[in-house]
């Protein structure tokens, strides 16, 4: 009798979570089939193309500079993400591994900051963008991302599980501590650093807010910034198949991130929640 209840408790569950796949992956494969419509058949408003053609993605190569906001866009992802780890895992050993007299009031003025929304912090930014002569650069896109609360969180909390007698054999070895960090401490958060590392990614590679205010030239644009200005710009009417291509194309490295590391992030942020 338990058998069958439960047999059934897990039918309606899978039947369920088949309604929800359905819902959120409509408008992606709409999305993608979209962008193989002409202009005249998107208004159409079918699901499948009625023929299919290119012309959408052969106009996003030959009459933007969607290539150049694509790469400009995976050089400031990675960039940051890269910075982040580093730094982020750095300040996270010390905070988590270090005693000294401050400590916890540096880790709480730290956490304080995610409190304060991006939108307040975009005028200080910018005004120390132009002062130090980095707006319209890379270095003006990432700098605010650079090294961030969440990830020193993230990394502290995970950190803390490290035994310090391990740490401690290390040194009587006679490691430094940077040492110590990168040859011991780094192999054991793995998860961490891939969950951090695929939030960061898609964060910057989604980023909008700042980079719209940052840069001031077509060339220095990100794909989101360089996607809405060509939008809202075009005077002939905004071509929604031309939308729909650069959006399918956009998408392509997030699924690519996290179809390779889906495990670790979930392993992450999981573990983070009984770490400490």
């Amino acid at each position: 009798m338990r058998k069958k209840k439960s047999a059934k408790g897990a039918f309606l569950i899978h039947c369920f979570l088949i309604v929800g796949v359905l819902f959120v992956i409509f408008p992606f494969l709409w999305m993608v089939f979209s962008s193989f419509k002409s202009l005249p058949d998107f208004y159409n408003f079918s699901f499948f193309p009625e023929k299919w053609n290119f012309s959408a993605y052969q106009f996003v190569f030959e009459e933007t500079e969607y290539v150049r906001w694509y790469l400009n866009s995976i050089l400031v992802a990675i960039t940051v993400t890269i910075s982040c780890l580093i730094f982020n895992s750095l300040i996270g050993y010390t905070l988590a591994k270090h005693r000294f007299k401050g400590n916890n009031l540096i880790f709480i003025l730290i956490l304080s900051t995610l409190m304060i929304p991006a939108e307040m912090l975009v005028i200080p930014w910018y005004l120390l963008g132009v002062k130090a002569g980095v707006i319209d650069s890379y270095l003006g896109i990432m700098f605010p991302g650079l090294i961030q609360a969440f990830g020193i969180f993230l990394m502290r909390q995970f950190m803390k599980g490290i035994p310090d007698d391990t740490l401690d054999a290390a040194r009587i070895d006679g490691m430094n501590e940077f040492r110590i960090w990168w040859s011991v401490v780094m192999p054991q958060v793995k998860p961490a650093l891939s969950a951090l590392g695929i939030i960061t990614f898609l964060g910057n590679w989604n980023a909008y807010l700042w980079p719209v205010i940052a840069v001031t030239t077509e060339k220095m644009r990100t794909l989101p910034v360089g996607m809405a200005i060509y939008a809202s710009a075009d005077s002939g009417g905004i071509k929604w198949n031309v939308i729909m291509a650069m959006s399918t194309m956009a998408v392509v490295p997030m699924i690519i991130v996290f179809l390779i590391f889906q495990r670790k992030i979930v392993e992450g942020i999981t573990l983070t929640g009984v770490k400490g």
